[in-house]
Parts: structure tokens; sequence; C-alpha cells
């Protein structure tokens, strides 16, 4: 602790240039991520499948699956610059000293004074700043949904089901987010210089919560969840369990259809009682040996101890973050060069930090990416940045896969380049 001590005096200097430093962080870390696109766009320049999928790729599908993902990592470039340039002008332009100052004032005109504390403003500035990011991120979530995944036949979603899932997306934070945001900010204000031990079990304990509270308060708001119903399936996946000692208690099928034709399955829940999830489109897509084994891939993460390890690496994490984040809480020069001069907030302090470690945190250890089978071949480099499992190619080299003969048919031609782009598998 000593040390950690020592390295906050020595980063708090007067007119040390913070705001350059993490706009270098910001920017160098879009030209990495651009210029690894760039490396994979080429991949998906090519005209003919890897030789281990010649077989059993049409030249029809290969040209869709290459267009829609050079479709996406063009757009991926330039949304990523959309957001470059959003930040950028809120630190040239002191949006969150100005945001801090106005929503002070609301405070101070419109509430109790009993609710005009640090606490209370934190919650208020920080509802008030995700209602701004998540306006300026609209025009590019509604382009990603309603004309480059329409132009592919992969959005179901209608304007009337987006604008809902909006609006309940926005009740739930303004419900979750306070008394989260109050424990995080009472157990600093409390503990001092000691929190960070508090505020990981307060994390901890929180992750533990929503595992077993978002299925049953949160996820049936947006989707419907079905008992499988009996059958062949039903019966070899129940199998497939335990012969994997899985404790598999109940079987679903979720509508994920009425919003993409992507597929997908996952299982959740607390280490004695497991839930299995499989969306309907994957059903639509595969028969009952393919659902296996994909089913088989899922469980094979929990019989290797995969999830229980990125438990454990994200509690490490968090630790890791909370200890770092001891370091500038108290930074004044931090807070001085972004506009705070005479008020040090917990909450901003915390953002100003997350703005400057985000850059050099590993995020493949931290977030499970969504786009692993989204292309069936990748440029190395850009692969072991971005994706937590072998891409398709990969994977049938491993297997030593001989194909014959092409695995789809003449009539599941246009749902195979939807499978290729199947997320989280």
């Amino acid at each position: 602790m000593d040390f950690l001590q020592r390295l906050a005096r020595a980063l708090d200097r007067p007119l040390f240039p913070w705001k350059k430093l993490i706009i270098g962080f910001s920017v160098g870390q879009y030209l990495l991520e651009t210029f690894l696109t760039f490396r994979q766009y080429r991949v998906l320049q090519k005209t003919s499948p890897p030789a281990v999928l010649a077989k059993e790729v049409s030249r029809e599908t290969f040209d869709k699956s290459q267009d829609y993902n050079r479709a996406k990592s063009a757009f991926g470039v330039l949304s990523g610059l959309y957001g470059q340039l959003t930040n950028l002008a809120f630190i040239q332009f002191d949006v969150l000293p100005k945001l801090w100052s106005l929503t002070g004032d609301l405070l101070l005109q419109y509430a109790p004074a009993r609710f005009t504390g640090e606490i209370s403003h934190s919650i208020v500035f920080v509802l008030s700043f995700m209602v701004i990011q998540q306006l300026i991120s609209l025009p590019t979530q509604l382009y990603s949904t309603f004309v480059l995944e329409e132009k592919f036949g992969f959005n179901k979603q209608t304007l009337s089901l987006f604008v809902s899932d909006f609006v309940k997306t926005n009740v739930l934070t303004f419900v979750l987010a306070p008394p989260i945001l109050a424990g995080f900010l009472k157990i600093i204000q409390k503990t001092g210089t000691s929190f960070v031990t508090y505020i990981w079990a307060f994390m901890a304990g929180l992750q533990l919560f929503m595992i077993t509270a978002y299925p049953i308060f949160i996820l049936p708001l947006f989707n419907k969840l079905s008992p499988l119903e009996p059958g062949e399936l039903k019966t070899e996946v129940e199998k497939l369990a335990a012969g994997f000692k899985f404790p598999l208690h109940e079987l679903y099928v979720i509508d994920g259809s009425k919003r993409s034709a992507h597929s997908n399955a996952y299982f959740y829940g607390l280490p004695w009682k497991k839930h299995i999830v499989i969306y309907d489109t994957l059903l639509e897509k595969s028969d009952t040996k393919e659902v296996v084994a994909v089913l088989a891939h899922e469980l094979g993460h929990w019989k290797l101890g995969h999830t229980t390890s990125l438990f454990y690496i994200s509690q490490a994490h968090i630790l890791y973050i909370f200890s770092l984040f001891s370091i500038f809480i108290n930074n004044n020069s931090l807070y001085s060069a972004f506009g705070f001069h005479n008020e040090h907030p917990i909450i901003i302090g915390f953002l100003l930090f997350s703005d400057a470690l985000s850059p050099s945190t590993p995020s493949s250890l931290i977030k499970l990416h969504t786009q692993n089978l989204s292309t069936m071949d990748a440029d190395w480099m850009y692969a072991s940045y971005h994706f937590s499992h072998p891409h398709l190619t990969e994977r049938l080299k491993a297997l030593d896969w001989k194909g014959e003969k092409p695995v789809t048919s003449e009539k599941d031609k246009e749902e195979v380049v939807k499978a290729s782009g199947r997320d989280e598998l």
C-alpha cells in the first residue's frame, strides 16, 4: 500500500498533461483497432473460401458472408471515428464540468436540501450523462439495426420494438443505477483510502446478485422463455448434461427471432442449479445433432472450468482496477486538467480514471466478444486482439475435418450466411 501512496504522490504533479495523455491513449486505441480492421478487410476481400471449407460452402454463400463482414468492418471504422470525435468534443469543450455544474444547480433549485449532497448530485449527473450518450449513439444503433442488419436479412426488429427496448432499458437504468451508485460512493466516503477491499466485496456481491436476478426479473421484460417441449432434442440434451454431470434444472427456448436472425445458445444459474437457453433461430436452422453439438461446446466450457476461471479473473480484474483507482482518487492535477478546480467528486475521478485506463486494459480477459463465427477466416493479428475463441477455419483444422459434401442444401443457402454470423459460440 505504501508503494501505491508513493505512486499517487508522484503522479499528482501540477501542469501534468492529463488531457493530452488521455486523448493520446484514446486516439492510439482507435488507430490500432482501425489498423487491425484493415488487416482483416484484406482477408474479407478473398474470393474463395479456405481450403478446409472448399467442399462445404458454396461460392454464393461465401460471397454473402464476405460482403456482410466487409460491411460490418467499414461500419465499425466509421462508427468508431464518430465515437472518437464525440469523445474529443466532450473533452475539448469541458462537457463534464459544465454538466456537473448544471445538475448541481438543478438540484439546489428543485430538490429538497437532503438531496443536494455529493451522492445525490453524482446520481443525477451520471443519469444525465448516460441519457446524453444514449442519444448521441442512437444514429449508429438505428443504422446498424435497420440498414446494415436489414440489408443482409438479419434484422427482425420493428421500429416499435426498438423504441420499446430503448425505453425499457432506460427505465431499468434509472431504477437500478441510483442504489448501486449510492452504495459505491457511500463505501468510499466511509472507508477513505482503505476502500479497495470493501468496493471489491461490494462488486462481487453485486455480480452474484445480478446473475440470480437478471433471468428472473430483467430478461422476461425483453424476451419470452418457454420450456423446451418433450421430444428427441430434449432427451438428447438431458443425456448430454448427465454425461457432463452438469446440474441442469430446466431447458428453455428464447424468442430471439423477434429481433435478429442470428442464433445462439447459452446457460446461466448458480453452481448447483443451471438453466440452458436455446435460441429459436438455432432450432429453425439446425437438426438435433447440430444443436446438441453446439450445446456440447457450451457445456465444455463449464466442464473445463472456464466459467469459474472467468469469474475469478473478473474478480482479480476488479481488485486491480480499484487498486489503481486508489492512486488517482485524490489526484488534484487530474481533476484540474478537466476543469474541476474547486471540487473533486469521486464519480468524476472514477470516470476520468476509466478514460485513462481503458485503452491499456486487456479486453480479451474482461469480456467475451460477439463476433467469433461471424467470418469464416480471419487475420491472425485481428483474431488475437478481438476473438475469445478460434475462428471457424481454425476449429475445422483442429478437428482434422475432411468434408466431402456441402453441409447445406440449396433450400438452406439463404440461412447459411445467417448462421455464419453466429455470435457467442
